[in-house]
């Protein structure tokens, strides 16, 4: 975006981002002077001796060799950008880690970072034993082999996962972080076999309505998923960016339903069961399903919903005055979004956002925001449209329907707080 393009906010500051990139390029020509002048400063600037124009250290001897890594690792400097674990104290074979998405740019979640969600550990699958039944209402059963599965023809996608207790109504003035809460969510390209591929060739029976999924962990996690879903866009799922499935993420061959809840997606997959009926298992009877106000309960709520995050700045970071990026992630289980608007006075007003491509179905899209801070404290918050019109509502509307006695699909607008020494903070609290 040229200067002439950004907002009238923006280009009214006095210390603009040419200025900003100017003040930097003094530091190659007259500021250098500054820093070989100061080696007091040293301790304060620390590492001075590594800096120009001095030759810096790791210049000065070979690095390492190419064997040294025979699984790429981080740089030892990324160490602290790790999955988020509740700090509870305990750990249990049903939990979740969340990834760390104020730390992360783009939209592709890499593998190591990916949410996780278990409800009865990490099985180890080994892929040689491993077996995947489709029975029911079908003309021809099939046992497949790993090797076998992969046989058939093979796509590749960009979709996003949620976790639809991301987060729970209660549980929105608790977090400090954007991991804290909303990090139930991750996006990646995904390559498997279309289960419409797999159902072609077993042979749906006339009375063949829905598909029961069942994981291979100790939870043995059931889920029904209604057939006109698994004759679109579902996978059967052996990659996650471009290499085999983390346990974690069900290896050896995961479900994978676009835009539905994460629970759904099931993990571990060993059995797929075409029937007439839902199986109202435990994961869509006593869990997933949303209490309402007057006392019932919504059952079958799949999709998720348009919602939006500003990942930077966001809590526990630090802005100075004057220019500043707003940038985060926005998705949406019905589609593409069409569009993301930024406040930065407490959602007085709204701005439109530029979203960068790609702009995919049912994926992350980032989007950003050129904003120069006044040094006053505000409250900066994002809110998403899909291509269906659907509109990101705020936490008031939503629970004015909703109520406060429901977990699960939340997707109100994320408030961040922003006080006069720039430091960021839930804005819920």
């Amino acid at each position: 975006m040229s200067d002439d393009a950004a907002p009238e906010a923006v280009r009214r500051t006095p210390r603009s981002r040419r200025q900003i990139l100017a003040a930097g390029s003094a530091l190659v020509g007259g500021g250098l002077a500054e820093v070989i002048a100061l080696p007091a400063r040293a301790e304060t600037m620390g590492g001075i001796e590594n800096m120009p124009p001095h030759v810096p250290r790791w210049m000065k001897e070979p690095g390492a060799d190419v064997g040294s890594q025979l699984y790429g690792q981080p740089s030892e400097f990324e160490k602290d950008v790790i999955r988020n674990v509740p700090k509870n104290g305990k750990q249990y074979t049903s939990s979740a880690s969340r990834t760390p998405l104020q730390e992360l740019d783009g939209i592709i979640t890499p593998n190591g970072l990916f949410y996780e969600r278990h409800h009865g550990g990490i099985p180890a699958i080994d892929p040689a034993q491993h077996r995947l039944m489709i029975h029911g209402l079908v003309e021809r059963p099939l046992l497949l082999t790993m090797d076998e599965l992969r046989r058939f023809p093979t796509e590749s996608h960009i979709y996003f996962l949620e976790c639809s207790g991301n987060p729970g109504f209660e549980a929105v003035k608790q977090g400090k972080t954007a991991s804290d809460l909303v990090g139930l969510a991750s996006c990646g390209e995904w390559t498997g076999v279309r289960l419409k591929t797999i159902l072609e060739e077993v042979g749906l029976k006339p009375e063949a309505k829905w598909v029961v999924a069942e994981g291979a962990d100790a939870a043995a996690l059931t889920r029904s998923v209604p057939l006109e879903k698994c004759l679109d866009d579902a996978l059967l799922v052996f990659s996650q960016n471009g290499e085999r499935l983390r346990p974690q993420q069900g290896y050896p061959v995961r479900l994978l339903l676009p835009g539905f809840e994460g629970n759904m997606s099931v993990k571990w997959l060993r059995r797929l069961n075409v029937v007439a009926e839902p199986a109202y298992s435990r994961e869509e009877t006593a869990k997933y399903t949303d209490s309402m106000p007057d006392g019932t309960a919504r059952q079958f709520t799949f999709t998720m919903e348009a919602k939006s995050i500003i990942t930077r700045p966001s809590g526990t970071q630090r802005i100075a005055a004057g220019f500043n990026e707003i940038t985060g992630l926005a998705w949406s289980g019905r589609g593409r979004i069409t569009g993301v608007e930024v406040s930065v006075d407490g959602s007085t007003t709204w701005q439109p956002a530029v979203l960068q491509q790609p702009v995919l179905s049912r994926a992350f899209t980032r989007f950003r925001y050129p904003w120069a801070w006044d040094g006053r404290p505000t409250v900066i918050l994002s809110r998403a449209t899909d291509e269906t019109g659907y509109v990101q509502p705020s936490f008031a509307d939503l629970t004015a329907i909703r109520g406060m006695k429901s977990f699960y699909h939340n997707n109100a607008i994320v408030p961040w707080r922003i006080a006069a020494d720039g430091e960021v903070s839930n804005g819920y609290v």
